[in-house]
Formats: structure tokens, C-alpha cells, sequence
């Protein structure tokens, strides 16, 4: 009996795909199958392709490929058409991919194999339910779907990790998984699911020259597919006394490519047998394809975000060694850009003369070069604060530095001028005194032992390196016992869409919402706990409930410092048995050159006042206020020293403002016409103030006024 006569009986078909010729060779049975009639020829493709059906052919490539590579069958379910688009029959091909070298080099194929009818599932029978069926196809499309949206959206090792393990298969669900990784000439293991703790042992620092099919995979970058523990022991029997353990029927070693490197394996295991049908073999190539992208793209991400880190880490400071009297917190968030570096920093520096400075800035930008600038920056600051330089000093000849390092790049790029804010503050820890001088960076803020809490306005310069010789005069006020001084970047305050008012609204809210009561426990992490609250509100999981008004704003740094000066009420030091309210004080100078000054003093008045019973009595110690200061500037030559304190319990306050100047001339009171401009200062006092008067010191004079809270009603 001839091959040709048996292949006839069982209704198989030889046929041979020459793709580099673009013919196809039929036998008479493979011919009759397709529709044509029952001959051998050798046809052009083109007329061979035209009998299948359109949805079947476009899969053909894949299968092909995927036999290619694991060097495997080519298996392919087809329905035949006719001429006029009917199904006649449905086939099944089987057949072998075959290199072929062509005229020019070029590899290609030819597929050389059966064709066999198959009959058509009918309703009712589990058939219809087989992985070669349209619905599990469609299932299959989905499920791809979605696990590359899910891998897609991986961000780490840990979450791709997670992805993999919660893939559910159409129909053939691993139970267990492992990805193992390649680390020199050994395998380890990156993850698992489905096995105990400790399971992973044997297989973690594996030679890869061990008979085992995950070094097999990886030697090879062929994927091995074990139907059944049979084939597992049959083809690795030297390990598989360690698979045996787990109870599993089929596995599935898939090689993790990328760019045509071999980084790993991916293991499927399943506690029911699986054939690992074309199908089947397709899916896990597919998702073995997308789980190394992932893996590829989440080491990356790593990688970057650990160098990102480290780079960081090292150029901002540590906080020095603690000080008798005062402490110190610090926060540093970087949110401007995917490599989380940026150009704000802090520093505290220990000076020669016994005192520390507390530094603060942000360099212009957000990427690589910007933390460049910032540790050279940073670097000129400590070293010409630690050579005793004033604080003036210290910024002009930062300065100097920042504008001299642009014109030193030879690239274009780098030439670009960049500007830096900077805050510098020279603390004496014994007596509380401030030294400031500010760049054009954000006032510092003072929160009052009671919760109160005030802008500082400060003089300032521009921003370093806008201007290379630039002046910058100093600021000096005292921190008292129990007092925090904030410093911030704008990061802080404009993070979440804010401008500058919306922003330092929300900031105020945050630092009162933490008042004085008496009595109240303190706890010694008090700063600590503020300086997390401040970062939180802003850059917290809550921070999008108060998204300002420029909501497409870029986010930036967050850099923030917190300096207290121990006290009974303020939460670092030990509490008072007996606490009493402590007195909210500030102080401001307003220089003859700066009488636009006049309206932050009226707004420090407001802010201290700001839960005054009385609304009337704090615009008319705001009009006084701003009449006493605008006399100093008008009818002197000196500045205007400022000093407001309010004192005692709530409802029975009382408030003293004091105005002090250089002149020896004392206030009269006049009789000014109806169109005079002047001349009412004396007047308002004895209308407003309950109480005033003008004290003689050396040279100079205070003139000053109290005010008593009129009672509040506690109902």
C-alpha cells in the first residue's frame, strides 16, 4: 500500500510553503482539501491563501514565529473557503518550519507539512469548549489586554511581581510562579507565588550550567514546556527530585528577552496537566514577552531612582550636633521632575565665633544641572560662612561664585545664566539674637508659643548670581524662648497650585493648628511631627483636597527647616507645672529708604491680633500704627523701630505697641484744618489708645500705647 493511498484514507494532505519563491506544492488530497480540485500542483501563494479564511490567516505569522523559536511544530486551525466566502470545511496543519539560505543572503522559510480535515464541534458536547474554539480566542485577545495594561503600569520590581502573580490565563491558570534573574553565572531568584517561604532555597543561587530547565532557558533562550511529570523526569532527572515536592502535573520555562538578550526565566506551574496546545504556547510567549519589558523597565526606574537618591543623599547635609537651647528639623522632597533631583537645599553650619547659620536655598531649575549647582553652591556658602564672613558677605560673595561658574562652561547649554534664592540666618544660641539676609527668597516665618504665627519681612537683595557685586543688608530680631522660626522654599508654598497668598494660608493653617493650652501635654518630637505635618499638607495623600488656583502649575522641591528656642510652652522643652499664656511679641524695623514697609507693618499688627475680641480696637491700633511710623519717617532722619506685645489670658489681653526713634524732639498736639494732611498723631492717641505716653532713652525717644481687650463673651 503506498504513503500516498494511506494519507488519502484518513483525509491528510501533503502540502510544502516555499516562502522565498512565493509557490505552494500540493498533493491531490491537500488540493481537494482547499477546495481546488483533487491534483497535484504547484501554485502561486497568493491562490492558496485566498481559501483561507481571512481571521485564521492573519494568525498564521504568529504561529510561525512561535515555532521558529522554540523550534517546535507550526500547528494552525483553518477554516477553507469557497469562492463565494463559504466555509467548506475546517483543517488542521501541522508542519515544520525549515531555514532556508536565499541568493542574496537572506534567511527565510519553508514550511513543509500535513493538512488534515477536522470535524466541526457540535452544540452540546464538550468539544465546543476546546482551546481552538473562536470564544477562547477572544478570551485569550482580552486577557492579553489587560495584562499589558497591567504590566504596562508597573512602576517597580515589587509591583510587576504582583501583576504576574494575579494573571489569570483562559483556561489554564498556573498555581504557582517563579522569575528567575541571572547574576553572573548563577540563576537567583527575583520572585515566586504559590510556594512557602523558604521554598525558593534550592533554586536560588543555581550554577547555570545544572541540569534544570530555567539555566536550560537561559543557556539557550528557548522556551521548554513539561506536559507532564513524566517529561519533567525523563528530560531533567537529576533535579527533579526538587519539583517533585510541589505536587505540580505541568510546567512551562519561558526564556525573558530583551533586545535579544536573555535576562532571566519565567516559570508556570500547574496542579492539573496541560498540553500546552499552539495556543496555549502563544499566550505564555506572549505574556513572558511583556513581564521582561516590564522587568526591564521597572530596573531601570530603580536604577534611577537609587542613583537619583544617592546623588541627592549626598549633597544635602546631615542636621549638625544638637545645641543647648535650641532644635532643629529639617525636610527635603524632591517632586519637580521623574529624577527626583532638583536645586533646593539647607544646610546648618557650625562658625567660628561659637554661633551656627542655618542656610536655605533653591537654584533656578529642576534636572540634573540644577543639583549640580546646588552642591557647588552649597559648598561656596559652608565655605565662606566657616571663614567668619558676616552674613551680608556670605551672600555677596556667593554671589559672585554663582554668576562667575556660568561663563566657565564651554557647552551652550550650560552657559545659560541660572539664578539661585538663598536665606541666611547667624543664630546666637545663648541669647536668641537672628542675623538675616535674604536673596530674593521667601521671609522667614515665626510661630508664637501660643500658636500665633507671623511673616518676618526681612530686608533683602536680588537672587545670587543675577548681579555679581550685590548688597544685601541684614535683618536683626530676637527668637524668643519658646518661638519656631520656619524657613521654606517656594516649593512649600506653591506645591498643589498655590500662589504665593493661597499658599501661605494654607501653610498658616497648618502651623495654629497645634495652639498653646494650658496644661497640655508636649511631647519632645514636637518639631519633628510639625515638620511632617508641613510636608504632608502639601505633598501628602491628602494635598489634592486643597489644590490652589493655578492647578496646571509644575510642582516643585519642597525644602523646609524648623529652628525652636527651647521654652516651657513651646513643646521641645520640659512643660511648666503651672503654665501661664505667654506673650505674643514682634518687633520690625522700617528704614528711612523703605517706607513701602509701612504696609507690612500694619499687616504684622493685624496678624498678631488676628483672634482679638475687638475688630474695631485692631484697626484703630493699625491706624495708630501706621500714623506713628509714617511721623518717624517724616519729621526724622533715623528709622522706626516697632515693638508690639500682647499679654495675658484671652478676653483680658492686653496689647503695648511701642515707636522708637533717634529724634530728641517730643510729639505736641496740634489743631490741623480740615485739608490738613499731618498733624493728628497726638489727637488719634488720646481718642483710640486707652493709655499712651512718650519715654526719653539716650539718644532718642519711644512713644508708645496700650489697648485692653474688651471682655469676651466664652458662651
Amino acid at each position: 500500500m503506498r504513503t500516498e493511498d494511506v494519507l488519502a484514507a484518513i483525509a491528510t494532505g501533503l502540502w510544502r510553503w516555499d516562502n522565498a519563491s512565493g509557490t505552494v506544492t500540493l498533493d491531490s488530497e491537500a488540493a481537494r482539501l482547499l477546495g481546488l480540485p483533487a491534483e497535484p500542483a504547484v501554485l502561486p501563494e497568493v491562490v492558496v491563501r485566498s481559501r483561507f479564511h481571512p481571521v485564521d490567516w492573519n494568525e498564521i505569522n504568529g504561529i510561525v514565529n512561535l515555532a521558529v523559536a522554540e523550534d517546535t511544530l507550526a500547528e494552525a486551525r483553518l477554516r477553507i473557503m469557497d469562492e463565494d466566502g463559504r466555509v467548506l470545511r475546517t483543517v488542521r496543519s501541522r508542519s515544520k518550519p525549515v531555514e532556508n539560505l536565499t541568493a542574496d543572503g537572506r534567511v527565510d522559510y519553508e514550511l513543509i507539512g500535513t493538512i488534515q480535515e477536522i470535524a466541526e464541534p457540535q452544540p452540546g458536547t464538550t468539544a465546543v469548549h476546546t482551546p481552538i474554539t473562536g470564544d477562547w480566542r477572544r478570551s485569550r485577545e482580552a486577557f492579553l489586554l489587560d495584562a499589558g495594561r497591567a504590566l504596562a503600569e508597573a512602576r517597580s520590581t515589587a509591583e510587576v511581581l504582583r501583576v504576574a502573580a494575579s494573571l489569570s490565563m483562559p483556561g489554564f491558570s498556573p498555581d504557582g510562579l517563579a522569575v528567575f534573574g541571572v547574576a553572573g553565572d548563577r540563576l537567583s531568584i527575583i520572585g515566586h507565588h504559590g510556594h512557602g517561604p523558604g521554598d525558593e532555597a534550592p533554586f536560588s543561587d543555581m550554577r547555570l550550567d545544572t541540569d534544570y530547565p530555567a539555566a536550560e532557558v537561559v543557556r539557550t533562550g528557548r522556551a521548554i514546556y513539561l506536559p507532564s511529570p513524566e517529561d519533567y523526569k525523563r528530560r531533567f532527572p537529576a533535579t527533579w527530585p526538587l519539583a517533585q515536592r510541589f505536587g505540580r502535573a505541568s510546567w512551562a520555562f519561558l526564556p525573558l528577552i530583551v533586545a535579544g538578550r536573555t535576562m532571566g526565566a519565567w516559570m508556570a506551574a500547574f496542579k492539573h496537566p496541560v498540553s500546552f496546545s499552539p495556543d496555549e504556547r502563544s499566550v505564555l510567549t506572549t505574556v513572558a514577552r511583556m513581564l521582561a519589558q516590564a522587568l526591564q523597565r521597572a530596573g531601570v526606574a530603580e536604577s534611577e531612582r537609587e542613583l537619583t537618591s544617592d546623588l541627592q543623599r549626598s549633597m544635602m547635609p546631615m542636621l549638625g550636633p544638637d545645641i543647648p537651647g535650641m532644635r532643629i528639623a529639617a525636610r527635603y522632597v524632591p517632586t519637580g521632575g521623574g529624577l527626583e533631583v532638583g536645586g533646593d537645599w539647607y544646610d546648618m553650619i557650625p562658625l567660628p565665633s561659637g554661633r551656627f547659620a542655618l542656610v536655605i536655598g533653591d537654584v533656578q531649575g529642576h534636572d540634573v544641572r540644577a543639583a549640580g549647582l546646588m552642591g557647588q553652591l552649597r559648598i561656596a556658602v559652608r565655605a565662606y560662612a566657616s571663614e567668619g564672613h558676616r552674613p551680608d558677605a556670605v551672600l555677596s560673595r556667593a554671589s559672585r561664585f554663582l554668576a562667575g561658574i556660568t561663563d566657565s562652561y564651554e557647552d551652550d547649554d550650560f552657559r545659560s545664566p541660572r539664578f539661585a534664592t538663598c536665606l541666611y540666618v547667624e543664630c546666637d544660641p545663648a541669647t536668641g539674637l537672628l542675623e538675616v539676609a535674604r536673596a530674593g527668597h521667601p521671609d522667614p516665618v515665626i510661630r508664637m508659643p501660643d500658636g500665633t504665627v507671623l511673616m518676618r519681612p526681612t530686608a533683602g537683595g536680588l537672587p545670587l548670581g543675577i548681579v555679581p557685586d550685590t548688597d544685601y543688608p541684614t535683618t536683626r530680631f530676637t527668637l524668643e524662648p519658646g518661638e519656631t522660626m520656619m524657613l521654606c522654599t517656594d516649593g512649600l508654598i506653591e506645591t498643589g497650585g498655590h500662589d504665593l497668598d493661597t499658599g501661605w494660608a494654607r501653610l498658616r493653617a497648618i502651623l495654629e493648628s497645634e495652639t498653646y493650652e494650658p496644661g497640655a501635654a508636649h511631647g519632645s518630637d514636637a518639631l519633628e511631627k510639625l515638620a511632617d505635618l508641613l510636608v504632608q499638607a502639601v505633598h501628602g495623600p491628602s494635598s489634592h483636597h486643597t489644590t490652589g488656583p493655578l492647578a496646571d502649575r509644575r510642582e516643585d522641591d519642597i525644602a523646609v527647616v524648623l529652628l525652636c528656642r527651647e521654652g516651657a510652652e513651646c513643646g521641645c522643652g520640659a512643660p511648666a507645672e503651672h503654665p501661664v499664656r505667654p506673650a505674643r511679641r514682634t518687633m520690625l524695623t522700617v528704614a528711612q529708604a523703605e517706607p513701602e514697609r509701612i504696609a507690612g507693618a500694619r499687616r504684622q499688627i493685624r496678624e498678631l491680633l488676628h483672634d482679638w475680641a475687638d475688630a474695631e480696637q485692631v484697626d484703630s491700633a493699625v491706624l495708630m500704627v501706621s500714623e506713628m511710623v509714617t511721623n518717624v519717617l517724616m519729621h526724622t532722619d533715623g528709622d522706626a523701630l516697632l515693638v508690639a506685645e500682647a499679654a495675658g489670658e484671652l478676653g483680658t489681653r492686653r496689647l503695648r505697641i511701642e515707636v522708637a526713634d533717634a529724634s530728641d524732639e517730643l510729639p505736641h498736639k496740634r489743631h490741623p484744618g480740615e485739608m490738613a494732611s499731618s498733624g493728628r498723631g497726638v489727637l488719634l492717641m488720646e481718642m483710640l489708645a486707652d493709655t499712651w505716653g512718650v519715654d526719653p532713652r539716650g539718644e532718642g525717644k519711644s512713644i508708645w500705647f496700650e489697648m485692653y481687650e474688651q471682655g469676651k463673651d466664652d458662651s
